[in-house]
């Protein structure tokens, strides 16, 4: 006996409209996963780089604090080398400023010259010549000058004329 007019039709377990909504949940859930995924990568890869950039920060504070040190010591180094150069500079001037005062009938064999002392060994014609025109000369410059004469065979002096400045002068 029948009593439908339609032929039956199999009862599924899965309908499709529940196929459909399955299928959709698992997209949604496919999409919601690998975002999460993305985003994870992308945070993990954000701290490792955030990491990277503060150690090479520290590196280059470190490094920029090396070139601090060595700049501030090449500057002292031109410091140095500009007071050095200075006093060379006026150590020249001097030694020429003290030949140029030697008279050309005195003859110095040795000078030697200190931080507040000058010794000088030279010959000289007569003692008179040296007095009057070389150690007046210096007795203007000096403080104290102190002069011995040594004669020679041929009616020369040998001289040693020691000149001090005194400290408070430096």
């Amino acid at each position: 006996m029948r009593h439908s007019f339609i032929k039956s039709r199999p009862k599924k377990l899965i309908s499709s409209e529940l196929r459909l909504v399955l299928s959709f949940f698992s997209v949604t859930l496919f999409m919601l996963l690998s975002t999460y995924g993305f985003l994870a990568y992308k945070t993990y890869a954000f701290g490792s780089s955030v990491k990277r950039y503060q150690m090479q920060t520290e590196t280059l504070k470190v490094a920029l604090d090396e070139m601090d040190v060595k700049i501030s010591f090449i500057e002292k180094e031109a410091s140095t080398s500009e007071k050095v150069f200075t006093a060379n500079t006026v150590l020249k001037e001097s030694i020429k400023n003290l030949f140029d005062l030697v008279p050309e009938r005195i003859t110095l064999s040795q000078a030697q010259l200190e931080k507040n002392a000058l010794v000088l060994y030279g010959v000289t014609p007569n003692k008179e010549i040296y007095e009057f025109m070389l150690q007046a000369p210096l007795r203007s410059i000096f403080h104290r000058t102190y002069s011995s004469f040594y004669p020679l065979e041929n009616g020369w002096y040998r001289f040693v004329s020691t000149n001090y400045l005194d400290d408070e002068d430096l």
